[in-house]
């Protein structure tokens, strides 16, 4: 009911336990605080938090566009809605080190686990398309070693997001890593990698967690958390996938209506109201009025 009854100290220092699990982590991203509770519901380990689903939620492109207190405000509401451990996408950074120091202070005070900052130029794009350029290597070690140095809980996951592979070689890839690394990231979230092999070469340059992003549509084939965790890799996300289905669904709904002039033949696929009622816990709200939940619910699940 209401919020999480787990800290954010106590989040920061579950993510980090499961990071050093031995088990592959899986975090859906979410598009909304309510999806959030859905993703616990279904027994995942954490929640994601886009930077291109919060920019394209707002109905932009994920450029830089988005500023730092549309994304603390949004991803604190999404991270107290779950007992998970919820990592937020958080650009660039929003501006220079002393930028990045208050934008992971910011965060904490937001309530995430942590979060990831990368190395690409500002305005940044998608990771996965073409065409991305990225900052020199003193510059993308000032941003994390101001993020690390930024953080009041020592707990609070500084994780550097490098680009570099979609500019130049695995090698140049390994590198940075190890840079960034050295800079104070906690963790690597190497871009665009372009199989299995890749993932492992950066696995073997670092000895820090790395993540691996199965976004649909993009540079890298959608492994299996097996194909994974074989090659060493110890959180995947899922950022934009929760999103695209549900505007996929609306869609299609949307064109029911307007072609039967009902949504009849939709109703059979959406969520029942009592499975919302079950997501916000609507029972759990009669301790406080009794005449809160004091009816029958109509519809199936």
């Amino acid at each position: 009911m209401l919020y999480s009854s787990i800290t954010p100290e106590k989040k920061r220092e579950a993510l980090r336990a499961s990071l050093t699990s031995g088990h592959i982590q899986q975090f859906p991203g979410a598009f909304n605080p309510l999806s959030a509770r859905l993703i616990e519901d279904k027994g995942f380990d954490g929640v994601y938090i886009s930077g291109a689903v919060l920019a394209n939620d707002l109905g932009m492109p994920d450029i830089g566009l988005t500023t730092l207190t549309e994304v603390a405000t949004r991803a604190g509401q999404i991270a107290r809605m779950t007992d998970l451990p919820s990592l937020v996408d958080a650009d660039t950074g929003f501006g220079e080190p002393m930028n990045v120091a208050r934008t992971v202070q910011e965060l904490e005070n937001a309530g995430l686990a942590g979060c990831h900052i990368e190395d690409q130029f500002n305005p940044k794009r998608c990771g996965h398309l073409d065409g991305k350029n990225v900052v020199d290597t003193d510059t993308a070690a000032k941003r994390i070693r101001a993020a690390a140095d930024g953080r009041r809980d020592p707990n609070f996951l500084v994780m550097a997001r490098t680009d570099i592979r979609g500019t130049d070689t695995l090698q140049a890839a390994q590198e940075r890593a190890k840079a960034l690394v050295d800079a104070g990231a906690d963790a690597i979230f190497p871009e665009a990698m372009r199989d299995l092999t890749e993932f492992e070469a950066i696995r073997n340059a670092v000895d820090v967690p790395i993540l691996a992003n199965m976004t649909e549509f993009g540079k890298s084939e959608l492994f299996s958390i097996a194909d994974l965790e074989s090659v060493g890799v110890n959180m995947v996300i899922y950022p934009v996938t929760l999103l695209r289905s549900a505007m996929g669904a609306a869609e299609r709904t949307l064109e029911t209506i307007k072609a039967d002039g009902t949504q009849q033949g939709a109703v059979t696929s959406m969520q029942t109201r009592a499975r919302l009622y079950e997501l916000v816990d609507y029972e759990a709200y009669n301790q406080f009025d009794t005449s809160v939940f004091n009816f029958q619910v109509p519809g199936g699940r």
